[in-house]
């Protein structure tokens, strides 16, 4: 699933201390797990609640598909960006007030997406709302874990792993049912009662929660670089086909930002003694080749996830809803099979478990790279199922293994930090496989067209035939049918190489050393999502 692993508390992206308030417990625990659970669903499930609404809100708005991908990695990047902050705002605040906050800047926020009347203004709340989104997760974690007696904490992990891994299966189901019969306005405009309700719970149940607050060090010039670099780089990706790349100066400003920007936040945060981001955990080999792996094997998931609901509405005749009940399989076996994964994953070799789930996204890649255009919903589904093996297979061991050479105090900051590039992994991995979509649909478009001539014998009857005597009409169908063959060959070249990137990954994987049960437990108790 496009979700967050829970991130270990204490991480950049996870609240310093989890169990800090361990003495105190809510008027009613059930209430409040059900706030704090109602809110992380709500969160989760705005990753993937748009991806299947895209054809039309770019329809809607006037805008191209490559430009509607906006709207996912505005959310994806901005989401990154804020979760390194987490920690240092719920030791300012407190973490009952950075809920409460996060929760209802959530709800204007994705009040202000379903108002938008222009693709800008929805990139442009979207992205606010990934920032505030930053912090609802790993925050969620802290307070549910704190709230349940020590015994019971696994339980309580347990919830929101299934939540994790449920959420982005409904999103694109609900997400298209909405759009179909509503309008694709109410995919955001649903959080606003939910998160009002999520707040107003947990902010009551947690009324007189002791927090220590205090006033920690901000490195803000690792903040300030990062978002500018990461911003600029981000802006380069998305803008970089419609401005014909590095012909045009504002891609070349862009990237010259991007690359002095990221390269002070580089030095900076290998010399500062306060990173907001601490990059010496590479030192760790396991740490290394794990986070190598999590971070492209993301970025090739979150791929697959964004070009199916297109390509089903767009080249398919797809209504939203049956796009998002197409690959809402993916999700089955994950939900069946996490909790095993889970408990039974000591037995084996992580790496052995792992090399299995990439293998089942390596075979599903290539059995799409041959769809065809008249694919079945069967054939279609039926990929989406066998995928979801290796989706319950992956995330869990590749975590322990990132974990498994970190000391306790680095498991957070690990945790953390893997988290962050893994969401930056699948926002510029959305861009650039739009790109490669769009670019390879022109390649075969023109490679099509190159071979057919009015002059050909017969040629001028069949298209006139095609628009039944009407010769213009019939080129327009020609031109409609050429342009969905080609579409359709950019998709499976894609897959065909989607197909050989989990595979690679494979590599990486080989390159950690046991023992992985080291440390990891703290951080992926419900990983496997």
């Amino acid at each position: 699933m496009s979700a967050q692993a829970p991130a270990a508390p204490g991480a950049p992206g996870a609240p310093a201390a989890p169990g800090a308030a361990s003495g105190f417990l809510p008027p009613s625990v059930a209430l409040c797990t059900v706030g704090l659970a109602m809110a992380s669903f709500m969160q989760v499930l705005d990753t993937t609640i748009a991806n299947v609404s895209l054809p039309t809100i770019a329809g809607n708005l006037g805008a191209s598909s490559q430009q509607a991908t906006w709207v996912i990695t505005s959310f994806a990047v901005s989401t990154a960006i804020a979760l390194p902050l987490t920690g240092w705002l719920s030791r300012r605040f407190g973490e009952r007030k950075l809920f409460v906050w996060a929760t209802l800047a959530f709800v204007i926020t994705s009040l202000l997406c379903g108002l938008a009347q222009s693709m800008g203004m929805l990139v442009v709340s979207r992205a606010l709302q990934g920032f505030v989104a930053g912090p609802m997760y790993p925050i969620t974690q802290s307070l549910l874990v704190s709230i349940y007696p020590r015994e019971k904490r696994g339980q309580a992990l347990a919830l929101l792993a299934m939540i994790t891994v449920v959420a982005p299966i409904c999103g694109p189901i609900l997400g298209g049912w909405i759009t179909d019969n509503y309008s694709w306005e109410w995919i955001f405009l649903i959080n606003v009662p939910l998160g009002i309700f999520a707040a107003l719970v947990v902010g009551n149940q947690l009324k007189g929660r002791p927090e220590q607050i205090e006033k920690p060090k901000m490195d803000y010039v690792g903040l300030i670089t990062l978002v500018i670099g990461v911003g600029a780089l981000q802006l380069v990706l998305d803008l970089g086909n419609d401005e014909d790349w590095f012909s045009s100066m504002k891609i070349v400003v862009l990237a010259c930002v991007a690359v002095v920007a990221l390269t002070v936040f580089l030095i900076w945060e290998l010399t500062d003694k306060d990173p907001i981001v601490d990059l010496k955990l590479f030192r760790h080999r396991n740490f290394r080749a794990g986070t190598l792996a999590m971070v492209v094997a993301y970025a090739a998931f979150f791929s697959v996830a964004l070009l199916i609901p297109q390509w089903l509405q767009r080249d398919m005749g797809y209504t939203a809803i049956w796009a998002g009940l197409a690959t809402a399989p993916i999700g089955i076996l994950p939900v069946i099979m996490t909790p095993f994964v889970g408990k039974y994953a000591s037995r084996f070799d992580m790496r052995m478990l792992a090399t299995v789930a990439f293998i089942v996204l390596s075979m599903t890649s290539f059995l799409r790279s041959n769809f065809n255009l008249q694919v079945d919903y069967m054939h279609v589904a039926g990929v989406q199922l066998i995928m979801g093996i290796g989706v319950a297979l992956f995330f869990m061991p590749v975590l322990q293994i990132l974990l498994s050479d970190l000391d306790g105090r680095e498991i957070a900051a690990g945790s953390g930090l893997a988290t962050f590039l893994r969401t930056l992994g699948g926002s510029f991995a959305a861009s650039l496989t739009t790109w490669l979509w769009a670019r390879r649909t022109q390649v075969h478009h023109a490679d099509l067209t190159e071979h057919i001539s009015a002059y050909q014998p017969g040629m001028q009857d069949q298209v006139a035939a095609m628009g039944q005597g009407d010769l213009q009409h019939g080129a327009a169908v020609l031109n409609n049918m050429i342009n969905h063959q080609a579409s359709q060959m950019g998709f499976n070249d894609i897959f065909f190489l989607l197909g050989w990137i989990f595979l690679a990954i494979i590599a990486f994987l080989w390159l950690a050393k046991p023992p992985f049960g080291a440390g990891a437990g703290a951080a992926s108790a419900g990983g496997g999502h």
